[in-house]
């Protein structure tokens, strides 16, 4: 059932970011582009974003336990270390270079070109790296 529901909401999510157009890495391009013809979609789709997980987290913290789990997982780290800053400025940096980040990268597979391939490459290859000198096999 865990593995039917992370379908699911990444099934949802995948439409969420086709429907609101950003899979289309020139609207996210635009909107990084303050000083050209930019484009405030995104800040819309972002809004949205936050409106409905003030709403959702209202709702589940007033259950005891998550619907199909036993229990809540919540990260319990709160400390900002060299890998959590080195992943985001890496993760800013790819997003910014191919206006791809990886749930839209994922939902744009249909329509695969070569830049699409290549940050897709690129974001395997990071995680394989990370993974092999996280000391994690």
């Amino acid at each position: 059932m865990k593995t039917l529901m992370g379908f699911v909401a990444g099934l949802l999510f995948s439409l969420g970011l086709a429907i609101s157009g950003m899979t289309d890495p020139a609207r996210v391009v635009g909107f990084l582009d303050i000083a050209g013809a930019w484009d405030p979609t995104l800040i819309f789709v972002l809004g949205g974003a936050v409106v409905t997980t003030f709403i959702g987290y209202r709702l589940v913290w007033k259950r005891d336990q998550p619907l199909f789990a036993g229990r809540f997982a919540l990260p319990t780290r709160r400390d900002l270390d060299p890998r959590l800053l080195g992943g985001a400025a890496l993760f800013g940096i790819g997003w910014g270079l191919s206006g791809y980040c990886p749930g839209p990268a994922v939902a744009s597979i249909a329509g695969l070109s070569l830049p699409l391939a290549a940050m897709l490459i690129a974001m395997a290859a990071g995680w394989w790296v990370a993974k092999r000198f996280s000391g994690s096999h």
